[in-house]
């Protein structure tokens, strides 16, 4: 791990701060098991049933990363009236995360990806059941009035974007007013096909195929990271952009301090190993929200960020990551006395 010598003051003032998370909320449904033969019936394996997991994910797993790093979050969704939706919004309450958000809709299902995975940590195949239609005016408009009331009492407000209909352009809007409103920073964690609704965000944080995409270039070395970040600001309208590059790390650009002048950091990646980058840019988002929420400079929200996506890849799934994770990472990197 690099040195950061800012960290334990930064994570002192992580407990406790209210962070808004709107998007996509998911369950994460895990079915593992062992495989010692190929199938007569088609050249797939036959996977031995051992047990089953269920995780949070999608904007649900934000909101969960933001609790494990001890702030408070409140979750504006849409989930189905079905068993998964009772799931979701059960899971939630009982990792304290408020639910007054989150709208119901029968003519929907609760998003759930199911994969099958090895005792190994192999995934042999995945289904989603889903819905990725944007939501109807009516839950639209529910979904607005959510976020005008609970962003009063949150010192920051998170977009995760999954694709799955909730991010509506009058929800984007909603939530850039309402962080204006209350001059607080709005991050994003982006899509695609939905760059133009970001306009007016703090922060936004494309991986590497996103930035690609939006801003028609390969990003094969810092020098290119530098370019597409530059270009992908100016596509998104957002004050500042957190490129995640995997095994290569992050670039961020964005203004910072009193002086409001751009600062341009690389950031080498942190991973001692790599176990599963699932929900990575997850815990990215959640750690720089409150981050940015305790005050931190947007450089040092960043390096926590960077920090603990070195940390919660080594983990298999959607994973959360401690402040005492945190802290024992910089543990090699102390003198021993």
């Amino acid at each position: 791990m690099l040195v950061f010598p800012g960290l334990d003051p930064l994570l002192d003032r992580l407990g406790g701060r209210s962070i808004l998370v709107i998007g996509d909320l998911m369950v994460d449904q895990f079915v593992i098991g062992t495989v010692d033969r190929i199938s007569p019936e088609a050249p797939v394996p036959i996977v031995r049933f051992d047990h089953e997991t269920w995780r949070l994910g999608g904007a649900a797993n934000v909101a969960n990363n933001v609790v494990a790093l001890g702030g408070r979050v409140d979750a504006i969704g849409v989930v189905g009236t079905d068993p998964d939706g009772s799931r979701l919004l059960a899971d939630l309450a009982g990792r304290s995360i408020g639910t007054a958000g989150i709208i119901s809709d029968a003519s929907r299902c609760t998003t759930r990806k199911l994969r099958v995975v090895t005792t190994r940590n192999q995934q042999v195949a995945r289904i989603d059941y889903e819905g990725d239609s944007e939501i109807d005016s009516s839950i639209e408009a529910a979904v607005v009035r959510r976020i005008g009331e609970l962003a009063a009492s949150a010192q920051a407000i998170v977009i995760s974007d999954y694709l799955k209909g909730v991010v509506t352009p009058h929800v984007a809007a909603a939530a850039v007013h309402a962080a204006r409103t209350h001059g607080i920073p709005l991050l994003v964690d982006p899509k695609v096909p939905h760059i133009e609704r970001y306009a007016g965000a703090t922060v936004v944080t494309p991986n590497h195929h996103e930035a690609e995409s939006v801003t028609h270039m390969r990003i094969r070395s810092a020098a290119d990271a530098q370019e597409a970040a530059r270009r992908f600001r100016d596509r998104a309208g957002t004050d500042a952009v957190l490129i995640t590059r995997g095994e290569q790390g992050m670039w961020l650009l964005g203004p910072d301090g009193k002086d409001g002048q751009d600062v341009e950091i690389e950031l080498p990646a942190e991973a001692r190993e790599v176990a599963d980058v699932t929900g990575a840019g997850d815990t990215v988002i959640s750690a720089l929200a409150l981050a940015s929420a305790a005050g931190a400079s947007l450089a040092d929200a960043a390096r926590l960020a960077n920090r603990a996506a070195g940390v919660v890849v080594g983990k298999f799934g959607p994973a959360t990551v401690t402040v005492e994770e945190l802290r024992q990472s910089t543990v090699a990197l102390r003198p021993s006395t």
